[in-house]
C-alpha cells in the first residue's frame, strides 16, 4: 500500500485536472494528479466514435499548447486524445494512473483519498476535476420497454454497427441527440424525440467562426450570475453545424415530441402518438456521481455538488471542469485554463494567509516579553 501526501491533490486527468496542474507547475506547491483511467484521455475515447469537438481547434486548446491542424476546423475524438496525451507529458511524474478514488474525506486539517488500488493519498488542498459528464441519466421510463428492447446511453453508444436493425428512438436532442440521430439516419429509421426549445446558433458569421465572434463579443466570459448569463444558461444555444431540425428532416429524422411513457415495444409521445421500437438511446444529459465524497456539505439533495465560482462550502476544497463554473466559457475545453488559474490564485492566497499566520504566532509564542 501507498501513502503519498502533496500540497495539493487534482482529482481527475482530463482537461480540467491537466489545464490545472499546468497552472501548480508555475508555483511552489507541490502535486498528484489521479486517473481513474489507464490512460490519460481514456473518458474522451469511450465516447462515440464519430465525434468530434464542440468548438473549433482555435477554441480547444488548454493553455501554454495550441492544436495542430486547420485553427477553423473541427478536432476528432482521436485527435483530442492524442493531444490530451501530449499535453500531460510534462506532468507525467505527477500522475498516477489507474486510481479510481472510492473515497474523500477530511480529517485533522488534511484530505485523505483512498483508491481501488488500496493505496492512499492526503493533501492540504483538493480540486476535483472529474468533470460534469460523469454518470448518464437513464429515466425511471426506461424500465417500462420490453427487454427485447436494446437500450443505451451517450456513453455506451458507439457507432451504427452495434444498432440491431429497426427502428431507432433517440430521446434527447441537444448537440449529442442530434449527432446521433444524422449519423443514424443513414441505416436505420430514426425518431428523435426533443424536449425544450433550442437555440442554435450558425457556425460561422461573415466568415468568422461564430466562436470568434462570442470571443470578440466578450459572450464567453459571460458571468454566471449575471441577467445575460442567466439567460444563455436557460437557452442553452449551440452551433447548429448542419444539424437543425429541419436538416435532420431531410436526411430521413421522424421529429417527435417529448416522450411520455413506455410499455413493451410501444413509445407514447405528448401529442398522442405511439411508435413500435426496437432501439433506445438516452442523450439526455449527465448527473453527478459524488457518493465517494464523505461530505454532506459539498452536496445537494439529490447528490449534485455544489459551489461557488468552483469554491465548495468545504474549506480548501474545490472544483475545476464544471458547465457555467464561472462564465459561458466554463463549459468549453477553451474555457478551462481561465477556471484553473482563478482556482490556483485562491489556494496560492489561502497558503499564503496560512503561513503568514503561523509565522507571526511562532514569533508570539518565542518572543519575551516587553520590558517594563
Amino acid at each position: 500500500m501507498t501513502h503519498i501526501h502533496s500540497d495539493v491533490l487534482i482529482i481527475g486527468g482530463g482537461q480540467a485536472g491537466l489545464a490545472t496542474a499546468h497552472q501548480l507547475q508555475a508555483t511552489d506547491l507541490s502535486f498528484s494528479i489521479l486517473e481513474r483511467h489507464t490512460t490519460i484521455g481514456a473518458s474522451w475515447a469511450n465516447r462515440y466514435d464519430a465525434l468530434t469537438l464542440f468548438t473549433p481547434r482555435a477554441f480547444s486548446a488548454l493553455p501554454g499548447m495550441d492544436m495542430d491542424g486547420d485553427p477553423q476546423g473541427y478536432a476528432t475524438r482521436d485527435e483530442f486524445v492524442a493531444y490530451l496525451k501530449a499535453y500531460a507529458e510534462p506532468f507525467e511524474a505527477f500522475i498516477h494512473l489507474d486510481e479510481d478514488v472510492q473515497h474523500l474525506e477530511r480529517s485533522d486539517d488534511y484530505f485523505y483519498a483512498r483508491t481501488s488500488r488500496g493505496n492512499t493519498y492526503s493533501s492540504d488542498f483538493v480540486i476535483i476535476a472529474t468533470g460534469p459528464f460523469q454518470t448518464p441519466k437513464r429515466p425511471q421510463i426506461a424500465n417500462d420497454f420490453s427487454e427485447n428492447v436494446c437500450q443505451f446511453t451517450a456513453e455506451t453508444y458507439k457507432n451504427p454497427d452495434q444498432i440491431p436493425s429497426g427502428t431507432v428512438l433517440v430521446v434527447g436532442d441537444g448537440a449529442t441527440g442530434r449527432d446521433i440521430a444524422n449519423e443514424l439516419s443513414r441505416t436505420h429509421t430514426v425518431l428523435l424525440a426533443t424536449g425544450r426549445a433550442r437555440r442554435l446558433i450558425p457556425e460561422k458569421l461573415l466568415g468568422q467562426s461564430i466562436w470568434w465572434w462570442l470571443d470578440k463579443l466578450r459572450l464567453l466570459s459571460v458571468g454566471t450570475n449575471t441577467p445575460l448569463g442567466r439567460y444563455m444558461k436557460r437557452v442553452d444555444p449551440f452551433p447548429a453545424r448542419g444539424r437543425r431540425l429541419n436538416s435532420l428532416k431531410r436526411r430521413g429524422v421522424q421529429i417527435v415530441p417529448y416522450l411520455t411513457s413506455s410499455n413493451g415495444l410501444s413509445a407514447f409521445f405528448a401529442d398522442g402518438q405511439v411508435q413500435s421500437v426496437t432501439t433506445v438511446i438516452w442523450a439526455i444529459g449527465y448527473s453527478d456521481h459524488s457518493d465517494w465524497v464523505a461530505m454532506p456539505d459539498v452536496k445537494d439533495a439529490h447528490g449534485n455538488f455544489v459551489h461557488t465560482a468552483g469554491i465548495a462550502p468545504v474549506d480548501k476544497l474545490y472544483f475545476v471542469g464544471r458547465s457555467w463554473q464561472r462564465t459561458r466559457g466554463s463549459a468549453l475545453v477553451t474555457g478551462v485554463g481561465a477556471d484553473a488559474r482563478f482556482i490556483v490564485d485562491h489556494i496560492l492566497n489561502h497558503h499564503l494567509h496560512a503561513t503568514q499566520s503561523t509565522a507571526r504566532t511562532k514569533v508570539h509564542v518565542t518572543s519575551p516579553p516587553p520590558s517594563r
